[in-house]
């Protein structure tokens, strides 16, 4: 009797995790189109270290003046720390060059291959971008 309590315990705790919201991780190709390249500068406004993607607000100020807020994906904290960054790498105010693609729905977010700070230091902040030699011919 107390076998079939357990094993219907475990059932029913799989059955509830099964039932548990879950956030799908997108590939580069559901979300940025490789043929709007897009070269961001302006202002690093915040950094934001979290998974599964870290992501860099930026101020950039359009020919018309205008300021626009924009997103840019990085690949996770822990790609990025291996590749130089810290987190006083990127503090509000840091003049930047962010390159990458743009999101296919128009909106002011961007998949970064790299920022170049104004002293010509580059890092590489993408994780799942097409110019990143390990993802060539992936999407």
């Amino acid at each position: 009797m107390r076998r079939m309590d357990a094993g219907r315990a475990v059932l029913c705790a799989g059955l509830l995790v099964a039932a548990l919201p879950l956030s799908a991780h997108h590939s580069f190709s559901a979300e940025f189109d490789s043929n709007k390249p897009v070269r961001l500068e302006g202002k690093v406004t915040e950094m934001e270290w979290i998974n599964p993607h870290a992501w860099i607000h930026i101020d950039v100020v359009g020919p018309d003046g205008k300021v626009t807020n924009w997103m840019v994906e990085c690949g996770p904290p822990g790609i990025l720390i291996r590749r130089g960054f810290t987190k006083k790498s990127l503090e509000a105010g840091t003049e930047v060059i962010a390159e990458g693609y743009q999101a296919k729905s128009g909106v002011f977010r961007a998949n970064a291959s790299s920022i170049t700070f104004k002293d010509g230091r580059r890092l590489f902040v993408g994780g799942s971008n097409p110019d990143l030699q390990e993802n060539q011919g992936k999407h």
